[in-house]
């Protein structure tokens, strides 16, 4: 079964650690990642995919997928 996540959060430090943490468990990086300005809180906000083969489960829509 293939997995998928967005993570998302502000320009900062701590994204590109989430970005790191979910590689280093098994996550894939799908696609480009993208940015955008949020003006109601005067920052860009950062949003990258990403993919994870499980195998032997099946899905459920009440899966917590960041802790696959």
């Amino acid at each position: 079964m293939k997995l998928y996540r967005l993570l998302t959060g502000p320009d900062d430090s701590a994204f590109c650690h989430k970005v790191t943490a979910a590689l280093n468990a098994g996550w894939e990086l799908h696609g480009a990642p993208t940015m955008t300005f949020d003006a109601t809180r005067g920052c860009v906000v950062c949003g990258q995919a990403v993919v994870k083969e499980v195998a032997g489960r099946d899905y459920d829509p009440s899966m917590k997928l960041g802790d696959q």
